[in-house]
């Protein structure tokens, strides 16, 4: 039996963060189904499941990364991690504001894990929440995040600062239950459709994963509520909550009459904002405090989460473009993402257009392959450095490419089982996938050259898995500490040339150790070397890379593209 945490360390937040997302994949189906509040388009579980597949992805990135194998990473970058993950794979309205919570949370937690941080973490983290969210409402994940706050802090109060790690978190998960049981008698349009609030649900589903970390024992499942029945009971105890057709209580709503929603929200499916408009952005906070109140005016839903220069954009529209051009003015909106309730309900009246045959999806490492391999044809996903893609940006991308058929280029190793989580989940919706593993950007572009749409699909899948696998890949890093590699011991700031993934030369600038990692890789042969220029890489390394390789190696040719915003200086491909 694995020994329980004395207090959330690194690796009881990995823990914490893997125990929440298999909790969400659980309860997923269950809290999309009572989704009605504030559009019911049915995704809250969804979306709650990617936030934390996102902050669940960060925080395993830093173990990874951490060397020593020894000892875990330190708990702040797990935390960090955590809630930078959620922030940049926040979907929805009810992911965006657990991403705050998450924000909320690692600033007190970097201190500390033990009881009392973990208390103080989660009255900041319902505070936060309730700063990001424009116009707050009672009956929401709001109101459940705040009793769990209250109840962790009445446990702690009660033990004058000696409360153990189990009594809070026990504490500030029943505070959730009892609270999310009552959200019916808040909120109308919960009470009507005979539901608890689908946000404040998946929230408990993570506070419950908590509770298994710290106690090593689950607790008992949600109120399991849906359309024509009443909320069940709490603890085995009597029904808690509002039965289907009660009388809701007064003045619990922060925006509104009491008993409604606020004046700008729809209920039970009414006519509300078309548009759902989410992007990251990274700009100042006085550029967010003037982009709040432009977005505050020109629709509803509105949360935005984040600081430090980036922040998490969610707001509800009938101008899309408008939401967007906002962003632009504020700052630099990326990851952008424009949801059409009324298609994604399908209630959509418009004539579809019939699907293609075939498309290819591919994973890009800055925005000039993305150009390039859009022209080719593909369905492009940017994976921006520290800021992998989740299973969900991928299966969003092959929805987009709206194709019978499917080739699936991730481009990276690391993206191997977020790849075939995808892959599994278009084929469960009726789209005929197929996975090339390509571990570099360089291998898929080779895919890319030789997709023929036209031919059969196992055929063009075996033609595009050759050409991959005939290409040899390498990338320039730059060294941010000393350590051991394959090629020997590293210094901070030397060049290291990774070939095929693992450092085989080490180097002093950029230009020598390029030409010693081609002729590395041209002694067993090539005709055709591929070179991707990161953003600040002048042009003239690229000339002289190509001279290089002419006057060495007859008879061998040399592309260049320039990559953009990439992780690496440098991408080479030899095929």
């Amino acid at each position: 039996m694995p020994q329980l945490p004395d207090d959330l360390n690194a690796v009881a937040v990995r823990t914490w963060c893997s125990l929440a997302l298999e909790a969400l994949g659980r309860e997923r189906a269950e809290i999309d189904a009572i989704n009605v509040y504030p559009i019911a388009d049915g995704d809250t579980g969804t979306n709650l499941y990617l936030t934390v597949e996102s902050a669940a992805a960060a925080v395993e990135a830093v173990f990874a990364a951490h060397e020593t194998g020894a000892t875990a990473p330190a708990t702040a970058d797990a935390v960090r991690a955590m809630a930078h993950g959620a922030l940049i794979g926040a979907r929805g309205n009810s992911g965006t504001i657990l991403a705050q919570l998450l924000r909320g949370m690692a600033g007190v937690l970097v201190d500390g894990g033990d009881a009392a941080h973990l208390s103080l973490a989660l009255a900041r983290a319902a505070d936060a929440a309730r700063r990001a969210v424009a116009h707050p409402v009672e009956g929401t994940v709001l109101t459940v995040a705040t009793a769990a706050a209250e109840s962790a802090a009445e446990v702690e109060a009660s033990a004058d600062g000696s409360a153990d790690l189990c009594a809070v978190v026990h504490a500030a998960h029943t505070g959730a239950l009892a609270a999310l049981a009552k959200t019916p008698e808040q909120l109308a349009v919960l009470g009507r459709a005979g539901v608890v609030d689908a946000g404040g649900r998946g929230l408990v589903a993570v506070l419950g994963a908590l509770v298994e970390t710290v106690t090593g024992q689950a607790p008992a499942r949600s109120p399991r509520t849906g359309p024509g029945r009443t909320p069940a009971p709490v603890d085995g105890g009597s029904v808690v909550g509002l039965p289907v057709g009660g009388t809701p209580v007064e003045g619990d709503v922060t925006s509104g009459p009491a008993g409604a929603g606020p004046p700008d929200c729809p209920e039970d499916g009414g006519t509300g904002p078309a548009f759902e408009v989410i992007y990251l952005l990274e700009a100042g906070d006085e550029q967010v405090a003037r982009l709040r109140t432009r977005l505050d005016a020109l629709g509803d839903s509105l949360v935005v989460v984040g600081g430090d220069g980036l922040w998490h954009v969610h707001v509800h529209v009938d101008d899309a473009g408008a939401a967007v051009e906002a962003g632009v003015e504020a700052g630099r909106p990326y990851r952008i993402r424009i949801t059409h309730f009324a298609t994604e309900s399908g209630h959509d009246l418009r004539v579809q257009a019939e699907p293609a045959q075939r498309a290819v999806v591919v994973v890009v490492p800055g925005d000039g392959l993305a150009g390039l391999c859009t022209e080719a044809g593909a369905t492009t996903v940017i994976a921006r450095p520290g800021e992998p893609p989740a299973s969900g940006e991928l299966v969003d991308a092959i929805r987009r490419a709206h194709a019978r058929e499917v080739v699936l280029l991730p481009n990276d190793a690391a993206l191997r089982h977020t790849a075939a989580a995808a892959a599994e989940q278009a084929r469960s919706e009726g789209v005929r996938v197929a996975l090339v593993p390509t571990r570099a950007a360089v291998q898929g572009i080779a895919a890319l050259a030789v997709h023929e749409p036209d031919r059969g699909f196992d055929e063009d899948v075996v033609a595009m898995t050759a050409a991959a696998g005939a290409t040899r890949y390498a990338e320039l890093a730059v060294a941010e500490r000393q350590s051991w590699t394959m090629a020997g011991i590293c210094q901070a700031g030397d060049i290291l040339g990774l070939i095929d993934g693992d450092v085989a030369v080490i180097g002093a600038d950029v230009p020598a150790t390029a030409r010693t990692v081609l002729d590395r890789m041209l002694a067993a042969g090539g005709e055709l070397v591929t070179l991707v220029l990161g953003e600040d890489v002048p042009d003239a390394l690229a000339d002289a890379l190509e001279e290089h390789v002419r006057e060495g190696h007859l008879a061998v040719d040399t592309v260049v593209y320039r990559g953009g915003h990439q992780r690496a200086p440098l991408l080479i491909g030899v095929e």
